[in-house]
């Protein structure tokens, strides 16, 4: 008996109840997914398709009702402009900056609590305390020990003899966006060292085992038996990180409301800027428009990236 003629029996011997069944299994992923679809259109979806009708109006905070239709005005005003080309780069330096930074001390504080020693679970709880931490309180915090007069940064640089001068770091151009950058990364990486901590406990002992019977030293152990485990985990965390980083507001504003002279304005400070100091919804709705697409953008890489690693090995 040829394959079609025993498929065409298997279905013919099938009773009426299994193929409702078979029907009920097949609509049963859509019904647990329908509430989420339902709250993510209201919510999120019709809120999405306003800015993005308010992104070609000239529309002001003061008189909403007054909206007039500008076209892509907004949009080629962005384009043309010095200093939005200058928040894209701000904007890129810093989200790139808080990824490697945040994923690299995560991944050395993750490797180091997987080892066994005295108090490490005293050690694991004491990490996850940096990103407990309010973001608000973080930033004034920061803001108070980086002051020229009376900041403990000052203070340990005059003990070890630095020559520093009275400005506050947050006041100088050059050293705002390293200070933000410090307390940003001090605050993310411990979530990045818990995420990778638990995967690590899925590293095989038995490979381990293996790699360093035949002789390998920790970096290969690391490269063979580590990393191929990890990567997936470290490729999610770096799409977490780069959306977090792109819409981070409330640490920024608060120590330095994207000053000195723009050093630190990122996409969202100055959508916020746009929208609520200057009272351009139009405009603001524009920017928003902008950072949305580019979280598109990360988030199409980051599938693409995840199939084809999949595909090359054979998990599809």
């Amino acid at each position: 008996m040829t394959d079609t003629a025993k498929l065409s029996t298997a279905m013919a011997g099938r009773s009426p109840r299994s193929g409702a069944r078979d029907r009920e299994s097949r609509w049963t992923p859509y019904l647990f997914i329908a509430p989420v679809a339902l709250y993510l259109a209201v919510f999120q979806g019709y809120p999405l398709l306003s800015e993005f009708v308010l992104s070609f109006t000239q529309t002001s905070l003061l008189a909403p009702q007054d909206a007039r239709y500008v076209g892509l005005r907004n949009y080629r005003d962005l384009a043309t402009s010095s200093d939005f080309a200058s928040v894209l780069w701000i904007t890129a330096l810093y989200t790139v900056a808080c990824v490697v930074c945040a994923i690299a001390l995560g991944l050395g504080a993750a490797l180091l609590l997987d080892r066994p020693f005295r108090g490490r679970g005293l050690a694991r709880a004491l990490v996850t305390v940096p990103w407990a931490a309010p973001p608000v309180a973080v930033a004034t915090i920061f803001a108070w020990m980086l002051n020229a007069q009376y900041g403990i940064f000052n203070h340990v640089l005059k003990l070890m003899d630095f020559e520093i001068g009275y400005e506050s770091w947050l006041d100088n151009p050059k050293l705002a966006m390293p200070a933000i950058l410090f307390t940003t990364v001090w605050q993310i990486f411990p979530f990045a060292s818990v995420v990778l901590l638990a995967a690590l406990q899925g590293v095989s002992e038995e490979v381990r085992e293996a790699a360093t019977m035949d002789g390998a030293d920790r970096l290969s152990v690391f490269k063979v038996a580590v990393w191929p485990t990890i990567q997936p985990t470290v490729a999610l965390l770096a799409l977490f990180v780069t959306i977090w980083s792109l819409r981070r507001f409330d640490l920024i504003w608060v120590m330095t409301q994207g000053g000195p002279i723009g050093a630190t304005k990122t996409l969202v400070i100055e959508l916020y800027t746009r929208g609520f100091v200057t009272r351009e919804l139009g405009e603001a709705a524009a920017v928003g428009m902008i950072g949305l697409t580019i979280a598109l953008v990360v988030t199409f890489v980051y599938f693409w990236y995840t199939q084809r690693t999949e595909r090359a090995q054979g998990r599809r």
